[in-house]
């Protein structure tokens, strides 16, 4: 089955196949989500199955939105399909462009939506094994010396997140 994604084919945005996206390194929207409880943030190891990066760390979820679809609608449905997470508030925090080798002769080129959103009291996680191997909560500053220090355990966008974007997605959080 093809997964059609919105990519940027001769300057117009067209809906194109997903794996093609990536093969090509067509520059397309993405969104990002960070889900935080006080200054640790929900991250998650991808699984093993996945096409690209796989078993690398990374932010609470991240993905590709539908052919039509808003980032806010996609933010919330990946969500629900990652780690069966519903019922957050998602914030809009910025919006970052990158271009990343992510391996198997694919490259990510992203303008990707960042969203945060404050974990409820009670929330449940409940992983897609399709979709994340594992989860786990970290306070802002570890994880950030933990790329620095072992940047190979994540992946290229959560590395330039943390390296180049974290006042734009965490402000006065992220000391």
């Amino acid at each position: 089955m093809t997964t059609l994604i919105p990519a940027w084919v001769d300057g117009k945005l067209t809906p194109t196949d997903k794996l093609d996206v990536h093969r090509c390194g067509l520059r397309h929207p993405a969104v990002s989500v960070f889900v935080m409880r006080g200054d640790e943030t929900l991250i998650q190891r991808r699984a093993l199955s996945k096409y690209h990066t796989p078993g690398l760390w990374a932010n609470s979820c991240c993905t590709h939105q539908h052919w039509g679809e808003a980032a806010l609608d996609c933010g919330h449905r990946r969500l629900r399909e990652e780690l069966g997470i519903a019922g957050l508030t998602l914030h809009h925090r910025d919006q970052v462009e990158y271009r990343a080798d992510v391996g198997g002769g694919m490259t990510e080129h992203e303008v990707v939506d960042i969203f945060t959103a404050e974990a409820t009291s009670g929330m449940s996680v409940t992983p897609n094994p399709d979709e994340v191997a594992e989860t786990r909560w970290i306070a802002l500053p570890d994880l950030a010396r933990e790329v620095e220090e072992q940047p190979e355990r994540y992946t290229p966008w959560l590395r330039i997140y943390m390296e180049r974007h974290m006042d734009r997605i965490f402000g006065t959080l992220r000391v």
